[in-house]
C-alpha cells in the first residue's frame, strides 16, 4: 500500500538484457520502481511528471521557484487528456502527485530521480551532491541535461556510479526518445538499469556510448538548423519555404525512420551499398558547400520576422495542439504497423 494510505502503488518491473530482474533497483528492497522524484518542474520537468503519473507511478516533485506547485499541477492537468488518449496504466492518477518544499524530502524515498534543473554545471554539481546524500543508496539519479557532460555533473557525488544522463526529447510526455549516457564514473549496471526502466514505461532509450556536446539528437538537428539559418542569411529562400521543404519533403520520411534506413530504401534493390557507390562523392561535395553562419543580430531578426510572417493570424497554442494530435496519431500508427521500430 501507499505509505500515505492511498491505493496500492504500481511497480514497474525492471528486466535486465538476459531476461531477469535487475538487482537493487528499488529502495524498498524489491526490483521495481514505484516512486519517482522529479526535481525541477519547469516545462521539461512537468512533462516528465505527467508521463510518470500516466504510467501509474507515484511522483514526488520539488522546485524552489515561487508558484512552482501551482504551475506544475496546471501543466499536468493540461497534458492529461493527451495521455488519456495514449492510454493510462492501471492505477494512474493525478492524485499520485505530491509536491515537496524540501529537495531532500522529495528524493529520500524515491526509487528513481529525474532531474531537470538549470543548465549550469556549478548548479548541477551541487544539486547532485545534495541528492546523492539524501537518496536511498540504490536509487538512480538521472539528469535531463541537454548539453552538459555527466562526468562533470557527478564529480561532487560520494556515489557517482549511480549518476546517469537521461535526456528526453521535448515534450517528454509525447516523444519516446531518451538518450542515456554514463559519465567517467558511471557503472555499467546503472546504465543497464536506467535503459530498462525507461523501456519498461514505454520510452525508446538509446545508449550514447561517448560523451559529446549536445548528445545525438540535438547535434543532428543543430546541423540542420545551421544550414537553414545559412540559407536565410544568404537569401536563398524564405523562412516559410525552408520550413515547407522539410515539413512536406524529407521530414515526412524522417518521421517514419532514420537517415540511414531512408538512404538504404532510396537505393532500390542495391540498398545502401548502391547509394554510397553512386552518390557518395556528390554527397561529400554538398558537405563541403554547407554554410557556417554566425548568429548575428541581423540574422536573428530575419528569422524572427520570417516566422512571424509564416504564422500570420494563426495562434501558437492552436499549432501546438494540432502538432500534438498528429504526433499522437503517428506514434500509434508506427506501433500498429509492427514493422517500423
Amino acid at each position: 500500500m501507499d505509505d500515505e494510505g492511498g491505493e496500492p502503488l504500481r511497480a514497474v518491473e525492471i528486466m535486465n538484457s538476459n531476461g531477469t530482474s535487475s538487482n537493487g533497483m528499488s529502495s524498498n528492497g524489491g526490483n521495481a520502481v514505484r516512486r519517482v522524484a522529479v526535481v525541477g518542474t519547469g516545462v521539461i520537468g512537468a512533462s516528465w511528471a505527467a508521463y510518470f503519473l500516466a504510467h501509474g507511478l507515484d511522483v514526488n516533485a520539488t522546485d524552489p521557484s515561487p508558484g512552482a506547485e501551482e504551475r506544475l499541477r496546471a501543466a499536468v492537468a493540461q497534458h492529461w487528456p493527451t495521455l488519456q488518449r495514449f492510454g493510462l496504466a492501471e492505477g494512474a492518477s493525478v492524485d499520485r502527485l505530491r509536491f515537496h518544499d524540501s529537495l531532500e524530502d522529495a528524493v529520500s524515498v524515491a526509487d528513481f530521480v529525474q532531474e531537470n534543473g538549470p543548465e549550469r554545471m556549478d548548479f548541477k554539481v551541487d544539486l547532485f551532491r545534495r541528492m546523492d546524500a539524501a537518496a536511498p543508496p540504490d536509487t538512480l539519479l538521472a539528469s535531463s541535461s541537454s548539453g552538459l557532460a555527466i562526468s562533470g555533473v557527478q564529480s561532487g557525488c560520494a556515489h557517482p556510479q549511480r549518476v546517469v544522463l537521461g535526456h528526453p526529447f521535448n515534450p517528454p510526455h509525447l516523444i519516446p526518445l531518451v538518450e542515456v549516457i554514463g559519465g567517467a564514473q558511471t557503472s555499467a549496471d546503472a546504465i543497464e538499469r536506467t535503459m530498462a526502466f525507461y523501456a519498461a514505461i514505454g520510452k525508446r532509450p538509446i545508449h550514447v556510448k561517448r560523451e559529446v556536446k549536445g548528445h545525438i539528437a540535438n547535434r543532428l538537428q543543430a546541423a540542420l538548423w545551421r544550414e537553414a539559418f545559412h540559407l536565410v542569411n544568404e537569401g536563398v529562400a524564405s523562412v516559410a519555404d525552408i520550413d515547407s521543404a522539410i515539413a512536406h519533403g524529407p521530414g515526412l520520411r524522417w518521421a517514419v525512420m532514420g537517415p540511414f534506413m531512408n538512404l538504404h530504401l532510396s537505393g532500390g534493390a542495391g540498398g545502401i551499398e548502391h547509394v554510397l557507390a553512386h552518390l557518395g562523392g556528390p554527397i561529400e561535395d554538398w558537405w563541403k558547400d554547407l554554410g557556417a553562419p554566425s548568429m548575428t543580430a541581423e540574422l536573428k531578426q530575419k528569422v524572427v520576422e520570417g516566422v512571424s510572417e509564416e504564422l500570420g493570424q494563426r495562434r501558437t497554442a492552436d499549432l501546438e495542439s494540432a502538432r500534438d494530435t498528429l504526433l499522437l496519431n503517428l506514434i500509434r500508427a508506427k506501433a500498429d504497423s509492427g514493422k517500423l521500430d
